[in-house]
């Protein structure tokens, strides 16, 4: 028996969801979220597979425990690594995961160079790689930004993030037909790496939202009011919280 007031749970390594988050809460205003960012083990992007699956599987069931609907893993790290777990584990659960909106990229630039800025372990995923084979007629090129989710932990300014994007990103401008951002911390870079790169960018943000509200919507259980949003943090660090409200007001 399905009660009212059910959570969809919004899960990330750290404040990176909450650009899933915003999407998710201007489709379905009227849904209560549950937001956890477990920034105590972030990084995710650098850590092993194992590491990344352990930590997402433990979020999962901490979440799950609870009054919880959905879970929407907003985390392209945590997606590559474990949610083909997540489903076998929870097989009754509405479970969405993220990730690199390279087909929507394909479509929009058909035959041209597509660029996938993401973690190192969402590049040398398998699913990742099964998603490169499935575009094969484009050129796509992986572009590795290990530290950009630290700093954007962290609250860097543009300018310290262009700083450390500058000599990554600096071979790639113009030539690029479209940039996807393979990680959900990116596109609260999204201005500095459109202005390094001077192409379009694109994020897999909008499609999950929407993913999420057909499966509800199939199974009947869409909330009807009001909406309410809930942040947690596995760091007691209380600026976290601060940082993730911030994001979530920001245009």
């Amino acid at each position: 028996m399905h009660t009212k007031n059910e959570y969809i749970a919004v899960f990330d390594s750290g404040v990176g969801g909450i650009s899933v988050l915003k999407e998710l809460c201007k489709l379905m205003p009227q849904e209560q979220y549950l937001y956890f960012g477990d920034s105590a083990n972030a990084p995710y992007g650098a850590k092993t597979t194992e590491e990344v699956r352990a930590l997402t599987l433990e979020a999962a069931d901490m979440l799950l425990a609870r009054d919880v609907k959905a879970l929407v893993v907003a985390c392209n790290t945590a997606t590559a690594a474990a949610i083909k777990d997540l489903r076998e584990k929870y097989p009754d659960t509405i479970i969405v995961g993220i990730e690199p909106a390279v087909k929507l990229a394909a479509d929009r630039c058909h035959g041209g160079t597509i660029g996938v800025m993401a973690t190192p372990v969402t590049l040398r995923e398998e699913k990742f790689n099964h998603l490169l084979e499935r575009f094969s007629e484009e050129q796509i090129i992986s572009i590795s930004a290990p530290e950009l989710v630290s700093l954007i932990e962290a609250g860097a300014t543009d300018e310290a993030i262009e700083a450390y994007l500058q000599p990554i990103l600096s071979p790639y401008k113009n030539k690029l037909d479209a940039v996807v951002l393979g990680c959900t911390h990116y596109p609260f870079a999204a201005n500095v790496i459109g202005k390094l790169l001077n192409t379009q960018i694109l994020d897999g943000g909008a499609g999950t939202a929407r993913e999420t509200k057909r499966r509800l919507e199939e199974a009947g259980l869409l909330h009807t009011g009001p909406g309410e949003i809930q942040m947690e943090n596995s760091s007691n660090d209380p600026t976290l919280l601060t940082r993730a409200m911030e994001l979530l007001r920001e245009d």
